[in-house]
């Protein structure tokens, strides 16, 4: 059972005390980043990006904020993000500049798509590392082909939330790859919806 916004000023409800939620600390922090960089008041070396929104994460914190509410605050911010960096640079060097950047990223991320089912990504060195069932890595990439070369409609959000099921070391995908390459896709997905 959550708890209602108890706090005056809270930007999210909070988990019950004896329930783990994210630092309420380091959201409030965050957050404040986020909008000083979107009002034009922040710091050179404290801008927020649509790439450090996707990457950031929280610590956790018994009784701390509802980390749904904060990921659902963080794919809407992102997606702002996105969007103003893709209109700063359609304004500063065009909009061919910015579908040479989308064609590029587009091009690396089709190359790795294509590969064979069970060869997209490499494997664990280690025999006991976790891994990403190849399965179901590779059924995603195929909906991602559809997305891109044949319209069929798929949300950033399904992408941002997926999860695979566990494997051990060779019988799956490596992780941190994965991982790195779904972020790529984020990116160009959030840039072009």
């Amino acid at each position: 059972m959550t708890q209602e916004k108890a706090q005056q000023g809270s930007p999210f409800e909070r988990v019950a005390e004896k329930d783990y939620g994210y630092s309420t600390k380091q959201v409030d922090v965050f957050l404040s980043r986020a909008r000083a960089t979107f009002n034009g008041t922040g710091a050179d070396d404290t801008i927020v990006t649509s790439h450090l929104v996707r990457r950031t994460v929280f610590e956790p914190q018994k009784g701390g904020y509802n980390a749904r509410e904060v990921d659902g605050a963080l794919d809407r911010l992102e997606d702002v993000f996105a969007q103003r960096e893709r209109d700063a640079l359609i304004e500063t060097e065009g909009e061919d500049a910015w579908l040479q950047q989308v064609g590029r990223l587009s091009a690396i991320l089709r190359g790795r798509l294509h590969r064979d089912a069970g060869e997209r990504f490499r494997r664990p060195s280690r025999s006991n590392a976790p891994s990403y069932n190849t399965e179901d890595v590779d059924a995603l990439c195929d909906r991602l082909i559809e997305y891109f070369e044949q319209d069929v409609a798929l949300s950033v959000d399904v992408v941002r939330r997926v999860s695979f099921r566990q494997a051990h070391g060779q019988d799956g995908y490596e992780e941190s790859q994965v991982d790195a390459f779904l972020d790529r896709i984020v990116e160009l997905m959030a840039s072009i919806d």
